[in-house]
């Protein structure tokens, strides 16, 4: 699993986007954000995907997925652990060839990324 943004970004800016769009019309899509609703910030209770701390699910012809996903801040005492998390989770999922999960910090992580389940289960709502 690689932590590297610099070529992610660079390919994106380019278009005018920091991050490329999912492949949400991929038939593996939903099993895969499913799989990533079951890691947990252990310090929030709320899953992941929810926080919005999941941007990009790529999924290429192959069933090769590439899952990028940030943190909710850069000391959090997990990042090294995070990926591999979500790794295991998503491995799994029947008809997927391989998973790649890549961390990155842009865009910065922020409350308003988190979905309406997630803001109702902390009491933002």
């Amino acid at each position: 699993m690689s932590q590297n943004i610099n070529n992610v970004e660079q390919e994106y800016k380019d278009e005018g986007q920091i991050l490329k769009p999912s492949t949400t019309d991929h038939p593996l899509y939903g099993k895969i954000v499913e799989a990533c609703k079951t890691v947990y910030d252990p310090e929030i209770p709320v899953n992941i995907y929810d926080l919005g701390l999941i941007y990009t699910v790529e999924i290429s012809d192959k069933n090769d997925a590439r899952i990028l996903m940030s943190l909710t801040a850069p000391g959090c005492p997990v990042a090294g652990e995070m990926p591999g998390w979500v790794s295991d989770a998503v491995k799994p999922v029947e008809g997927l060839n391989s998973v790649h999960v890549e961390i990155v910090w842009e865009p910065q992580w922020g409350m308003e990324m988190m979905s309406d389940e997630a803001r109702l289960e902390l009491g933002f709502m």
